[in-house]
């Protein structure tokens, strides 16, 4: 053989090798990003809607921007996908080591961050409060006064937020957003913690209601994966840095009612 071939053969060699370690790459990030044969995404349900929130239809499906960047993420992998519903972001936090979702968009904070591994923040929305009807209250140095009563869903970085933000009055948490409109309707709350638009919606359906003007914390939404889960993070957060560019994240929130909303993204 002559020592012209060998470079030639060398490179063949490695070639070949790549090629093989490709499917094997392939099969690893399945095995970890989607270890049951599908890609089980965890999601919260409410009407709420939102960057976070899903919504349930009357035929049991889901719809929502997670739901439609879990579908996009599967296709991508090649597996089908199937969505895990909880009730607020805390519970989807909480299950983490049951091993019972793959992926998930969830709300961001340093407690969670110790928690499961994050991927880009896709949406940075400002946190306040909507008071009920007929509240004295119009700004936060007026509400946060002894005997008022604030309500959260439980768990979450909002509650975390307001809990740290208000001194005198009393935050409580609820289970999901439902029972705290109910409870804002009836005026057996004084007031609700959430996402400034989420609760611009919200006063419109409940005469009387008011949001305030001021932002006591933002909130970050970000894709996130369970812990030690390396070849699974790398490949959602390649995805959500692609998404914001190809247009996959705008014709999520254009689909969910969010066309007029911008986004507001932080990559990674």
């Amino acid at each position: 053989m002559s020592n012209q071939s060998l470079p030639r053969i060398a490179g063949l060699v490695l070639g070949l090798s790549m090629l093989m370690a490709v499917p094997a790459c392939a099969d690893a990030l399945k095995d970890e990003i989607a270890p049951t044969g599908k890609l089980r995404v965890a999601i919260g349900i409410s009407p709420a809607g939102g960057a976070y929130w899903s919504t349930k239809n009357e035929a049991g499906g889901y719809a929502g921007v997670p739901v439609d960047l879990g579908r996009e993420l599967a296709a991508q992998l090649g597996v089908s996908v199937e969505y895990v519903a909880y009730q607020n972001s805390g519970q989807i936090v909480d299950a983490v080591s049951k091993g019972s979702w793959d992926v998930t968009f969830l709300p961001k904070d340093p407690e969670r961050e110790g928690r499961m591994s994050f991927g880009p923040i896709y949406e940075v929305a400002d946190a306040t409060y909507i008071v009920k009807a007929g509240s004295p209250a119009t700004n936060f140095a007026t509400l946060d006064q002894p005997g008022v009563n604030v309500a959260a869903v439980n768990n979450t970085t909002t509650m975390r937020g307001a809990i740290a933000h208000l001194k005198n009055a009393k935050v409580t948490g609820y289970q999901t957003y439902d029972e705290i409109f109910g409870l804002l309707k009836s005026g057996e709350i004084d007031a609700f913690a959430l996402s400034r638009d989420q609760l611009n919606a919200m006063a419109k359906k409940i005469p009387g209601t008011r949001v305030l003007d001021e932002t006591f914390k933002q909130t970050v939404t970000a894709v996130a994966v369970p812990p030690n889960h390396p070849l699974a993070l790398a490949f959602v957060t390649k995805f959500m840095n692609e998404a914001t560019t190809n247009g996959t994240l705008r014709k999520a929130y254009d689909n969910n009612g969010l066309k007029d909303a911008p986004i507001r993204t932080q990559t990674k």
